[in-house]
């Protein structure tokens, strides 16, 4: 047997300190950024749901999304996360010869994806790009990149004929108002997750908005039933409790700063993020660093990954649990 990919591995990414660890209550995860003050949803469903198979087409589902957005339901497209639809995109649009540009020290799975579809990555001075990648706000950092800074960039991959995927994963925790997922333009992809919204990234839930005819192609690309009924109907909750945000936000935003200043004190840098997890430069190892965490009961993100392996990056969580974050990196660092 021949295997396509020998030399490609599964991406890394935070939360996986506790993979095979589900009870350990000795463990706080600040390596996986979800929201602290999630809006209260019905975790329950009922058996019909359960018997029959879900509508494929996502008919309600994507018409409460595109008015969410401003958008036509054809608009949108849905999957199983937002790596399903980075995939998804990546293997409709994409094919030996296609170049790609991302930005360094962000996201793998964008790597990856580019990679499994058979297409090359290159450097920002190459002249012609089929697709680019933007997250915003950017993980690891947590920088936002303005609304108006996210148009321009639109208009220079538009120039050259290509496609811009702009991951705004985070955004509804930083600020919705930079969101560019209401511009109708053909040349713009925006992927969108509920995973860190609102909390539940063991449902796995994610979608997409562009123009018809590429969510057309996409649709056919992915599997079918990928949104199980379960998801859905968290999913629709979600939908309706958007509004409670506000409230999630303004706490974030509190502990960051918080956050932020204490460990300057420390002699860490902090990133300038607008998100709900800071990049902390350590100056020296920041595996080192994690690991010192982990034997205080914190696990944090290492940034090596990211090509950044003198960082971490931590969640904002609860002001409790940010308090023993602090309690334990001042443990660590002195």
């Amino acid at each position: 047997m021949t295997v396509r990919f020998p030399d490609l591995h599964k991406a890394t990414h935070g939360g996986r300190g506790m993979a095979g660890t589900p009870h350990r209550n000795d463990i706080i995860d600040f390596s996986a950024s979800l929201n602290p003050l999630t809006p209260v949803l019905e975790w329950n469903i009922s058996p019909d749901s359960i018997r029959r198979y879900p509508d494929d087409q996502y008919a309600l589902l994507k018409e409460v999304i595109a008015r969410h957005h401003n958008r036509k339901p054809e608009e949108i497209c849905v999957g199983n996360g937002s790596v399903e639809v980075i995939r998804t995109l990546c293997h409709t649009i994409l094919q030996p010869g296609s170049v790609v540009k991302i930005p360094p020290h962000t996201f793998s799975e964008y790597a990856l994806s580019v990679r499994l579809a058979g297409a090359t990555i290159v450097g920002s001075d190459h002249a012609h790009v089929d697709l680019t990648f933007l997250c915003n706000p950017d993980n690891p950092s947590g920088i936002l990149t303005g609304r108006d800074q996210v148009q321009n960039i639109l208009d220079t991959v538009a120039a050259g004929d290509g496609i811009l995927c702009v991951d705004e994963a985070f955004i509804d925790l930083a600020d919705p108002m930079q969101s560019v997922s209401d511009l109708q333009d053909s040349h713009l992809f925006v992927l969108r997750s509920l995973t860190k919204s609102f909390s539940m990234a063991g449902v796995r839930f994610g979608y997409g908005i562009g123009e018809p005819d590429l969510i057309a192609a996409m649709e056919v690309m992915r599997p079918p039933w990928t949104v199980n009924a379960f998801a859905e109907q968290m999913a629709l909750q979600a939908f309706a409790k958007y509004g409670e945000l506000v409230c999630s936000r303004e706490y974030i935003k509190a502990e960051r700063e918080r956050i932020s200043k204490r460990c300057s004190e420390l002699g860490l840098t902090a990133s300038q993020a607008s998100a709900n997890y800071l990049l902390l430069d350590t100056g020296e190892s920041g595996a080192e660093l994690t690991a010192a965490m982990q034997g205080q009961g914190i696990l944090v993100r290492d940034c090596t990954s990211f090509g950044l392996p003198s960082c971490i990056r931590v969640a904002v969580r609860t002001h409790d649990e940010n308090d023993l974050l602090l309690e334990a990196l001042t443990t660590c660092l002195h």
